[in-house]
């Protein structure tokens, strides 16, 4: 079959390589999507250890169809459209058997830890078939839909810690394809207004034809617009949609009285410690959250809303290509191009 393994830092390889062969409590899925993420580009900017003398298929963000099922394996045939969320656990640790199986201490991801959705075929290994890591999709959702219920879910699951209420006003830093999920999300709670800023004019704009409804704010002097827009108020949320210090420093000064700040998506590495006004968080009484992953519930609610057309996320693929051109692609979303990018089979 064909995959793409990364070997080392910016060394990304495709290659025929033979079919994975499942054990009798596993399941094996032909790849029908698979899309790049910020956490892929990272990983080929700054390659993984142990890569080079076991090359890694990345892909956590995929759809498929069931090629072949375990003897042991039961509620799984051959044929089934499925979607895979890729975080599974021990299984018998306390955050596993709480449904936080995401947060397990001994937590594997497919397409991080193991072989993910850059490949014709994917291994789903027995425990992620055992805690219900893959799910049954009907016919009226397409594999590269499916496949984005993976960041829907992460963002999900920050809209469940922090708190959108009705009549909320919430401000969304970054208009990349999770800023724009975080947008959505918040319509979908019945935020009253939703503003969202960039410092890229063209994601701005795209965001506008996207979200007709969203209200944009620049870059130059983003705290005294958002205090026009809103008399003064601020944000009743603000979520940090772009791993940027710079953006989680300015947060606290962007929410309202009893506000709430999401810090959504982690720092890099060497970058995380910023300079935070606590002041901020003392006098307004400020919540401050933060999320990672998502767990398997979560998952599962975000397949059947975008199922049901509730929330749309086919608009945000803005480019399509075989694994053949995985490296170009790649290089186009490290560049800030487009927003969605799917891998296809």
């Amino acid at each position: 079959m064909k995959a793409a393994r990364l070997y080392a830092k910016e060394e990304i390889r495709v290659e025929d390589i033979p079919m994975p062969k499942i054990s009798a409590d596993e399941i094996l899925i032909k790849t029908g999507a698979s899309f790049i993420c910020g956490t892929d580009v990272r990983f080929y900017q700054n390659g993984k250890p142990n890569t080079a003398s076991e090359p890694l298929v990345l892909g956590h963000e995929l759809a498929g169809t069931i090629a072949e099922v375990g003897s042991a394996v039961t509620n799984y045939a051959v044929g089934m459209r499925v979607a895979v969320a890729p975080n599974y656990g021990c299984g018998t640790c306390d955050q596993c058997v709480s449904g936080d199986s995401h947060l397990c201490r001994d937590s594997v991801a497919i397409g991080v830890n193991v072989d993910g959705g850059f490949a014709e075929y994917v291994r789903i290994p027995a425990p992620a078939v055992r805690q219900g890591n893959v799910t049954p999709l009907n016919q009226t959702i397409s594999f590269a839909e499916a496949a984005l219920a993976e960041p829907l879910s992460c963002v999900y699951n920050a809209y469940e810690k922090i708190g959108i209420y009705p009549g909320d006003r919430v401000l969304v830093i970054g208009a990349g394809p999770i800023g724009l999920m975080h947008a959505r999300v918040a319509y979908l709670a019945g935020a009253a207004t939703v503003f969202i800023n960039d410092i890229s004019e063209e994601r701005l704009q795209l965001t506008q034809k996207l979200i007709p409804d969203i209200i944009t704010l620049s870059s130059k002097n983003l705290e005294a617009e958002l205090r026009d827009a809103t008399n003064g108020r601020l944000a009743d949320v603000v979520i940090t949609a772009a791993s940027v210090g710079a953006i989680q420093e300015m947060a606290f000064k962007l929410a309202g009285l009893n506000g709430r700040v999401m810090f959504f998506g982690g720092l890099p590495k060497g970058k995380s410690c910023v300079t935070l006004d606590t002041n901020e968080i003392h006098y307004k009484l400020l919540t401050v959250c933060g999320t990672t992953r998502q767990s398997l519930r979560q998952y599962r609610h975000c397949v059947r809303l975008i199922e049901s057309g509730r929330l749309q996320v086919k608009d945000l693929i803005t480019a399509s290509a075989g694994i053949e051109d995985i490296e170009q692609v790649i290089g186009a979303i490290a560049a800030g191009k487009g927003l969605k990018s799917a891998i296809t089979f």
